[in-house]
């Protein structure tokens, strides 16, 4: 079920803060983030954060079309090395 409007988008308190001093810094770095859950919002368009998928961090550039979506879309935790039965098929 998706979020109220009234309630705005989840953003983590510490994401804007460090999204505003690198920002001010102007300086190009990575911010590391480990809150999946957060909704990419407008401030965020043209930084890189370095989202974390459970063993390490992937970065992401944002840009304009992200806006809206959540961190943890952009960072797969997951692996897919094929299914079993194609490389049996694929061998004969």
């Amino acid at each position: 079920m998706a979020r109220s409007i009234w309630k705005g988008p989840f953003v983590d308190g510490y994401l804007l803060k460090k999204a505003e001093t690198v920002r001010a810094s102007g300086r190009n770095e990575i911010i590391k983030i480990w809150s999946r859950r957060s909704t990419i919002l407008p401030q965020f368009v043209g930084l890189t954060f370095g989202v974390h998928n459970g063993h390490k961090h992937i970065p992401v550039n944002v840009s304009e079309d992200m806006i809206g979506h959540k961190f943890g879309e952009f960072s797969p935790t997951r692996t897919f090395h094929g299914h079993a039965a194609d490389k049996k098929s694929k061998r004969g």
